[in-house]
């Protein structure tokens, strides 16, 4: 659906689950993509390129950037969840380090270069942005402040030419949240409100993602997709 050949495109996260289904439909669409995480990395494909990369690391965030010689797009899909032991404020501080504060390292880091090629930022949110989930303090405290990150720094980079949006994934089928999908009852009251009675799939997450970037969203700016199957409009 879109065309991104001749452009760079970096996805944090982007070596499983919903980052690697970005990343593989930027490649698909002809940009030049570095994907980057952590845990086992994927061989790399044409114009797709996977690396080690830890998102508290500062130096590492900053090493990385300086090897990529343009930067038109920044997806920070990078993220974890510790259900119930995100209680112990040593796990909850890891969980902001990476989610909220990984997401920022690399949107400074990779500034000057997305001003230059008058790029394009998406966040990944959650629906935890906007309910309070009981079990993971920190994960919804990071993608909440996920969200005012979003627009605190469309407002503040527009002037640069920079973009940038979010979009806020509902229950999807993905690793992080395999443990609900293979508990009945768990997963019951999730497909009982959802008007779509399934679980999303990370490739439904991608087409909304190279949407923001493209120019057919050139006057979208400081926006929250959900992309839920319906959940929030009950």
């Amino acid at each position: 659906m879109f065309s991104f050949t001749g452009r760079t495109a970096l996805v944090s996260g982007g070596t499983s689950g919903i980052g690697l289904a970005i990343a593989n439909a930027f490649a698909a669409a002809g940009a030049s993509v570095t994907a980057v995480g952590l845990g086992v990395i994927p061989p790399g494909k044409e114009n797709l390129r996977f690396a080690g990369l830890n998102v508290t690391d500062t130096a590492a965030c900053r090493g990385l950037i300086a090897t990529l010689p343009q930067i038109d797009f920044l997806v920070n899909a990078a993220g974890i969840i510790r259900r119930d032991d995100e209680f112990l404020i040593d796990v909850f501080q890891h969980v902001i380090d990476v989610n909220l504060t990984g997401a920022m390292r690399l949107c400074t880091e990779a500034h000057d270069k997305l001003a230059a090629s008058k790029g394009a930022i998406v966040n990944i949110a959650s629906l935890w942005t906007y309910f309070g989930g009981p079990r993971v303090p920190a994960y919804t405290a990071s993608k909440g402040a996920i969200g005012q990150l979003t627009k605190s720094l469309a407002v503040a980079w527009a002037a640069d030419g920079i973009r940038v949006n979010a979009v806020a994934p509902g229950w999807i089928a993905t690793p992080l949240t395999q443990g609900l999908q293979d508990d009945p009852i768990r997963a019951a009251p999730i497909l009982d409100r959802c008007p779509m009675k399934r679980w999303g799939r990370p490739e439904e997450v991608a087409p909304p993602v190279l949407f923001l970037c493209s120019e057919a969203a050139s006057f979208i700016n400081g926006v929250i997709l959900p992309i839920d199957g319906g959940y929030l409009a009950v």
